[in-house]
């Protein structure tokens, strides 16, 4: 018996020494340089690490046998290894062979790691260091030179406006949800219509951004009929990590942000931390006089287990950001025009109207105009990945997310007497017959406004938009014996909450940058007094929309990923379902302030009345995605793929009406094709490809200013064709210097438009034929970047073709072109320790250019004539200085 027992003892103990096996070693390059930064992993697992400052890593792994090892870092070729797994130590010598970007291993809209060289559709990828260097003003300049995206910057640090290969939208991220690890900032786009980027910004504790064009993107997760933008945390590992990046910029831009991960606990511990963020204040990139400042902090603790990984990650925000739309500039020429005090005007919003508040029925309204674009909460989410064999993985996702959201708009210039007025020629508008006038500047000594003065009348909407987000995802992937196909059954489900509140009021403020408030009062023909406007509203408006909306949605889906020799194929299904309930609140008129020297427009806001129409969607829609890549030669791989998604329009395009809960709601649906090759050498890599987009049942809304207020004015059902090609390459010159060149070119058009004005409830037909608004037809982007581990440079230029401010095509905007120069030194201090001090510059020749006309003109669209042009003007220069200490 006791012999019968230390067997068994032996046998067990021989098992668990052989469950673990530490694996070590270095990875370098051809010419014997340590590689930091490589990922290291066992294929099809979650075992791995990433090497340090001097190339070395090491990990433990209790998988047993024969198992593939995976090395892979960007501009080199993917290394693959056999190693065998029984406990004993492994130290491993690897030499990483140089390739090309192509060779950088992806994971968006697919089950499986792979290179993009072998992804049978377009990708477009970018490190984390390379956008660190960037100092961004937004994601428009981050996203700016992927081929076939259009992204407007000119609304400063928040709301980017993207136009995706051709199709129409309105800006923001309709057709391209903006994720986070693979969850969708937003589930649901449309309940509040705020840009997905206004819950998050990006950090220095991401790896980098992926972004997916076409094919696959439809099926994944959240789904998506045009692309994916995800950015991926960087997860702590046995490799302790610490980098603080600061900031300054001119316009009185500070920022730090900062990034720790390692191991918690001890050196056998398997679980890992990392926390990121930023902290900062900015008076720009324009100044206002109403500051921009915030913070956001984000961390994830992932612990590893024999068959799979266990990670929660969770952000908190609290970040102000001013919001620029556009201004009156000089028609003919649409340059910015002189202000009172004789500078150019930027921007009309006034750092005067902080802490502005009026009464309602309902009590005090204070509006949150200083903080331009408020968002304040987080999310929290849970990722589970488990091995259940080793041909079965089970991977879930949870996430619940609650922000206060507000988006103050400032329209500048929307008047109803010229954009903008000399004040004499103002006062003969609004109080012809007067006797007396008194027009003094806010806060001022009470001293009389020159008649001369330049004034401008400006409309300022508050639209309050907190949020609630719950979403999750689940799927099991199998991979049979022989190693052919990887089948992947999963589900999405996702509920939404959303208020959509408004409150309006109208400013008369001077001509000037930050400018002054005035406060007019009159003597009226038969003697009376009349205070025209008081704290410089004229009009208080009040509240003109109170919804509050949910939309749920719940997705199914199957693909089958395949490996042939030389061939791969991708596809699969996708099967939708959303309900909503859109609740809108009746608005009315009361008399609130009773001084009879008021005008009607200051005596009389408008508030809810306490009323809701009720109004109920709920449509089931389908997708596929059909998809092929064929290994040409070792340089060379052709690929094609097409796919039918579709997008679940915005609500509030589909007004419940009183007595009938049920809605017309029924998907857009969009079709894509693309035949392309994508090319893989040591020295250079690249694409070209030609692609087909066709969206039908589109909805859209076009707002206008209409007495006095921003309301919907029509709805239009449009169906939109584009056909494009899209060519992308990167030639390597030497070891630290290589230059870099993409080119999309799309002739888009609108086949059919059915507009119903919601003003006079008329129907017609309009601008078939025509070329999408805000669309290009030509993108471009080159640069020239040198690096050679010490010193590094780059310049780049952005070309931006011509195009028209709307669907009606009446007016079209000159291409615009933007040049970046950056660069920087790095330090070694002690063996692993550096520090980088870096300049970066953007808009380097300060070019002007306008990135849209005036989104708000309305059916009848924008018009050339005039003494005034309508438009929001690119961002001016801007100089960053960076240190960055890595330790």
């Amino acid at each position: 018996m006791k012999k019968y027992i230390i067997t068994l003892l032996y046998v067990f103990s021989t098992f668990i020494a052989f469950s673990q096996t530490e694996i070590s070693g270095t990875v370098k390059d051809n010419g014997g340089l340590p590689i930091p930064g490589a990922n290291i992993s066992i294929l099809d697992s979650n075992s791995g690490s990433i090497s340090d400052f001097d190339g070395n890593f090491n990990f433990s792994s209790d998988f047993i046998g024969s198992k593939t090892l995976q090395v892979s870092y960007v501009g080199f070729k993917t290394h693959m290894e056999l190693i065998e797994l029984n406990g004993s130590p492994i130290n491993l010598q690897i030499v990483l062979q140089e390739g090309n970007s192509l060779d950088e291993v992806v994971l968006t809209a697919s089950s499986t790691f792979r290179s993009q060289k072998q992804a049978p559709l377009s990708i477009s990828s970018k490190g984390i260091e390379e956008i660190t260097k960037l100092s961004a003003n937004s994601q428009a300049d981050i996203l700016r030179d992927v081929p076939g995206i259009t992204a407007e910057g000119g609304g400063g640090e928040t709301a980017t406006n993207l136009f995706v290969r051709g199709l129409p939208s309105g800006g923001q991220y309709v057709f391209n949800p903006l994720q986070f690890d693979g969850m969708p900032l937003m589930s649901t786009f449309g309940l509040n219509s705020s840009a997905h980027d206004v819950y998050a910004r990006p950090d220095i504790g991401f790896k980098g951004v992926e972004f997916v064009r076409g094919g696959a993107a439809v099926l994944y997760g959240a789904g998506s009929v045009a692309g994916i933008i995800n950015y991926t945390s960087k997860t702590g590992d046995t490799n302790n990590e610490n980098v603080i990046n600061l900031e300054y910029g001119n316009r009185g831009r500070l920022k730090t942000d900062f990034y720790t991960g390692g191991r918690l606990g001890g050196e056998d511990s398997n679980t890992y931390y990392a926390l990121t963020g930023f902290v900062r204040k900015d008076n720009g990139p324009i100044e206002t006089g109403l500051t921009t400042r915030g913070v956001q902090f984000r961390a994830n603790i992932k612990k590893k287990f024999e068959n799979g990984s266990f990670t929660i990650h969770g952000q908190f925000i609290n970040d102000r950001a001013q919001f620029f739309l556009p201004l009156p500039l000089q028609g003919g020429s649409r340059e910015r025009i002189n202000g009172n005090d004789g500078e150019e005007v930027e921007q009309l919003l006034s750092g005067e109207l902080a802490n502005t508040s009026f009464l309602t029925p309902g009590g005090v309204y204070e509006s949150p105009i200083d903080d331009g674009v408020f968002t304040q909460g987080g999310y929290l989410m849970a990722d589970f990945k488990y091995n259940l064999t080793d041909n079965l993985k089970f991977k879930a996702k949870t996430k619940y997310a609650n922000y206060k959201h507000n988006f103050a708009l400032y329209v500048g210039g929307n008047g109803d007497f010229g954009n903008p007025i000399t004040l004499s020629n103002y006062i003969a508008e609004v109080a012809p017959g007067n006797t007396a006038v008194d027009a003094t500047y806010q806060g001022g000594s009470g001293e009389q406004i020159n008649p001369n003065d330049l004034v401008v009348e400006n409309l300022h909407v508050d639209r309050l938009r907190p949020m609630t987000d719950y979403s999750g995802e689940v799927n099991l992937i199998f991979k049979p014996e022989g190693g052919n196909h990887t089948f992947t059954l999963g589900t999405y489900l996702a509920r939404t909450e959303a208020e959509d509140v408004n409150y309006q009021y109208r400013v008369l403020s001077e001509f000037n940058n930050n400018p002054r408030l005035v406060n007019l009062s009159y003597t009226d023909g038969v003697g009376a007094n009349v205070i025209y406007s008081e704290s410089g509203l004229y009009n208080r408006i009040g509240m003109t929309s109170n919804n509050f909306l949910t939309q749920s949605r719940t997705a199914f889906y199957l693909t089958d990923e395949m490996v042939f020799d030389k061939w791969r194929f991708d596809i699969g299904i996708r099967i939708e379902n959303t309900q909503g309930t859109f609740r809108r609140g009746g608005l009315e008129e009361t008399q609130v302030y009773d001084n009879p020297e008021l005008t009607g427009a200051l005596q009389n806001v408008s508030f809810a009345d306490g009323s809701f129409t009720t109004g109920e969607i709920d449509d089931t829609d389908w997708a596929i995605s059909l998809a092929g890549l064929y290994e040409l030669t070792e340089s060379t791989n052709l690929y094609a793929n097409f796919s039918r998604g579709f997008f679940f329009p915005q609500q509030r395009g589909f007004a419940p009406t009183p007595g009938i809960r049920e809605t017309n709601y029924e998907a857009e649906t969009i079709l894509q094709g693309e035949l392309g090759a994508k090319f893989g050498t040591s020295n250079f890599s690249g694409s070209v490809a030609g692609y087909f987009v066709n969206l039908s049942d589109r909805i859209r809304i076009d707002q206008a200013i209409s007495g006095g207020q921003l309301v919907d004015q029509a709805r239009s059902e449009q169906t939109t064709r584009t056909f494009g090609l899209e060519a992308t390459g990167k030639y390597r010159l030497s070891d630290a210097f290589n230059i870099n060149a993409t080119l999309t070119y799309q002739n888009h058009e609108i086949t059919k438009n059915e507009t119903t004005d919601l003003v006079n409830n008329t129907t017609s037909t309009i601008n078939e034929g025509n070329e999408i608004g805000r669309q290009p037809n030509f993108l471009g982007n080159i640069g020239v970047n040198y690096d050679d581990e010490k010193f590094d440079a780059n310049f780049s230029v952005n070309h931006t073709g011509a195009k028209f401010t709307d669907d009606t095509n009446n007016v079209e905007l000159d291409a615009i072109t933007i040049a970046r120069l950056g660069g920087g030194y790095t330090f070694n201090i002690q063996s692993d320790n550096s520090v980088r001090f870096g300049l970066s510059v953007f808009n380097l020749f300060n070019s002007s250019g306008l990135t849209e006309g005036n989104p708000r003109a309305g059916i009848a669209g924008q018009s050339d004539d005039g003494e005034f042009f309508f438009g929001r003007p690119i961002l001016p220069r801007r100089v960053f200085l960076t240190a960055t200490f890595s330790f």
